[in-house]
C-alpha cells in the first residue's frame, strides 16, 4: 500500500520586531511548513540561511508603491479567510491555486516608537502606520478555527512545542492567541487616534471617547492590602523620562503597590525643584523636604523635619547619588531609594542593605515631569484632568500685606508652595531656610492642618514662613501662625473673609501674598 503523503502545511510570517524569529522559523521548516513571507522579513530568513518563498512569487505582483502594498492579494487573504471546512470554500481554493496558511506570525510597524522620539516627523509617523500587518491579523484572528495567528515572539515556544506534541495547534490555543492578536490591532489603532488628536490641538484633549491603552509591567504580590490582588501597568502612547514606570530597579526585594504610589509621590515632588533636593514620604505624604547645596545637606535637612515618619519611608532625589549621601541613607531603614543615578561607591554601600529597593530613573528625568493626563478613578468611570505641574512666577503673585516679603522669605515661600502641591488636603506647610520644619497634612479643616503642622515642628516653627494649599475661610490659621512667630504666609486668596486674614496678617506684622491659584490633592 503506498504511504499517503502528508499534506502541505504553509506558514506566512511577516514581522517588524524579529526578536526570537529565527529559531522559531528553523523550527517550523523542521516540522514540515513552508515558509511565506516578504521584503525585510524575507531577506532575513534568507541572511539566516532559512528557506523562504516571496509572497512576490504566489501574487504574481511585485512590492508596489515603496513597500505599501505586498500582501493585500486575494491570493494572501484567500489564504488566510478560507475555510477549510466549507466544501465551497474548498472548491474556489482549487479553482483559484490559493495557498492556506495554517499559521500566520505578524507584528506591526513600530509607530509607538516613532512617536516617542523626540524629533520624529509627521511624515515619519505616516509613513509607520502598518496597514497590509493589521489586515492580516484581523483576518487570521476571525479566522483562527483554521488559522494560528502569532503576534508575539513570547508564544514561539508554546507553538513550537504543541506543534511538536500534538502535531497541530488546539483551537482553544488558537482563541487565546486569537484574542492577543485583536488586542494588538485595537492598541496599535487607539495609539494612531491618540497621535491624531494630539495633532488636532486643545479641543480634542479631552475628546467624547478616550481609549486608555496599558501594558502590564508586573504582577504585584498584593495591593493596598494583603486581601487584594495587583498588577503594575505603564500606560501606552505616552513619552518623557520623567515617568516613574520607566524607572529600573537596581537591588532589593519587589516593589509593593504601596511603595509604587508613595515612589512616585516622592520623586514627583523631589523632581519638581531645581536645587538639588531630597523628599521623604510615608504613606502619600512628604515627610521632610529640603534642598541645599549638597545633596548630602539636603538629605540631612530634610530628616531634621520628622524623623520619627520618615523611618520606613521612601526617600527621593532630583540628583544623583553620591557616596557621603548614601552613607547617611543607608544608616536609616528606607524601603525605597529613587535618584537619577547613583555612583558606584554610593551603590555599593547602599546594596549592602539587603532590603531597601534601589531605583534609577536616568539623567534625563531631572526636571523632567511627566505631562501625561491624570486619571482619578470612581465608581463606573473616571475623572481625567491635566497634571498639576504649573510652576509659579514671581509676577503671578500678588502682596496682599502693608509689609512686602523679604528675599529670603520669597525664596522660602516659594518652596513652601512647592511642597504643598505634594501634600495631602487640606495642607500647611512650614519652611524655613529652604527646609520643611512641619507639616500638616489631609485634614478636614484648615486650622487642624496648621495645628499638626506645629505640633510635627516640635518648636522650629518660629521664624518660618507658612504655605497653604487653599484659601483661609476664617483669620484663624493667621492668629495661630502669628502666636507661633511665623514671619509670611503663602496661599491662593479667593474667600469672601480675604479680608479679615490681611488684617490679621497686618496686625501681626506678617507678609501675605496670594497666588490666584491653588493647589488640592486629595
Amino acid at each position: 500500500m503506498k504511504k499517503k503523503t502528508p499534506e502541505k502545511r504553509y506558514a506566512l510570517i511577516s514581522v517588524y520586531d524579529k526578536a526570537g524569529l529565527a529559531p522559531f522559523a528553523k523550527e517550523l521548516v523542521k516540522l514540515g511548513f513552508t515558509l511565506v513571507s516578504s521584503g525585510g522579513t524575507a531577506k532575513y530568513l534568507r541572511q539566516q540561511k532559512i528557506k523562504v518563498t516571496e509572497v512576490e512569487k504566489i501574487t504574481k505582483y511585485p512590492h508596489l508603491f515603496d513597500g505599501r502594498v505586498k500582501t493585500l492579494h486575494p491570493l494572501i487573504h484567500g489564504g488566510i479567510l478560507s475555510d477549510r471546512t466549507n466544501k465551497a470554500h474548498l472548491k474556489e481554493i482549487k479553482k483559484y491555486g490559493i495557498t492556506p496558511f495554517d499559521v500566520v506570525v505578524c507584528n506591526l510597524y513600530p509607530f509607538e516608537a516613532v512617536i516617542s522620539k523626540k524629533d520624529f516627523t509627521h511624515a515619519e509617523a505616516i509613513e509607520n502606520i502598518d496597514i497590509g500587518g493589521p489586515a492580516m491579523v484581523r483576518a487570521s484572528a476571525k479566522n483562527h478555527k483554521n488559522v494560528a495567528i502569532v503576534v508575539d515572539p513570547g508564544d514561539y515556544q508554546g507553538v513550537i512545542e504543541e506543534l511538536q506534541a500534538a502535531g497541530g495547534i488546539a483551537l482553544a490555543t488558537r482563541e487565546r492567541l486569537a484574542l492577543k492578536a485583536y488586542k494588538h490591532t485595537a492598541q496599535y489603532d487607539a495609539l494612531i487616534v491618540r497621535y491624531f488628536q494630539s495633532r488636532a490641538g486643545g479641543a480634542e484633549r479631552f475628546p467624547q471617547e478616550m481609549d486608555i491603552m496599558l501594558e502590564k509591567i508586573q504582577t504585584l504580590r498584593y495591593g493596598e492590602n494583603p486581601h487584594q490582588q495587583a498588577a503594575l501597568y505603564r500606560e501606552r502612547g505616552t513619552s518623557g523620562e520623567g515617568r516613574v514606570t520607566e524607572g529600573k530597579q537596581l537591588h532589593g526585594k519587589e516593589l509593593s503597590f504601596n511603595n509604587i504610589v508613595d515612589m512616585d509621590s516622592a520623586w514627583n515632588c523631589a523632581n519638581y525643584f531645581a536645587d538639588p533636593t531630597i523628599c521623604i514620604v510615608k504613606h502619600n505624604n512628604p515627610c521632610g523636604v529640603a534642598k541645599a547645596a549638597t545633596l548630602v545637606e539636603a538629605y540631612k535637612r530634610a530628616l531634621e523635619c520628622d524623623p520619627v515618619s520618615a523611618y520606613g519611608g521612601i526617600i527621593a532625589a532630583n540628583r544623583r547619588i553620591d557616596e557621603l549621601t548614601a552613607k547617611e541613607v543607608a544608616a536609616l531603614f528606607v524601603e525605597v531609594i529613587i535618584a537619577p543615578s547613583y555612583t558606584p561607591k554610593a551603590l555599593e554601600i547602599l546594596k549592602a542593605k539587603q532590603n531597601i529597593r534601589i531605583m534609577e530613573m536616568g539623567e534625563k528625568s531631572i526636571n523632567n515631569p511627566f505631562k501625561g493626563l491624570d486619571y482619578k478613578r470612581i465608581s463606573g468611570g473616571l475623572l481625567v484632568q491635566d497634571p498639576d505641574i504649573a510652576q509659579l512666577g514671581i509676577n503671578e503673585i500678588k502682596v496682599v500685606t502693608k509689609r512686602e516679603p523679604t528675599m529670603a522669605e520669597m525664596e522660602d515661600l516659594f518652596f513652601a508652595w512647592g511642597v504643598a502641591k505634594f501634600v495631602k488636603s487640606n495642607t500647611i506647610v512650614y519652611v524655613k531656610d529652604g527646609r520643611t520644619v512641619g507639616i500638616g497634612a489631609g485634614q478636614m479643616s484648615r486650622i487642624d492642618a496648621a495645628e499638626i503642622g506645629v505640633k510635627k515642628s516640635q518648636g522650629k516653627v518660629k521664624g518660618s514662613v507658612l504655605a497653604s494649599d487653599a484659601f483661609f475661610p476664617f483669620p484663624d490659621v493667621v492668629e495661630l501662625a502669628a502666636k507661633e512667630g511665623i514671619t509670611a504666609i503663602i496661599q491662593p486668596g479667593g474667600s469672601k473673609r480675604d479680608q479679615a486674614s490681611i488684617d490679621q496678617a497686618d496686625q501681626s506684622n506678617m507678609a501675605m501674598v496670594m497666588t490666584g491659584r491653588r493647589h488640592f490633592r486629595h
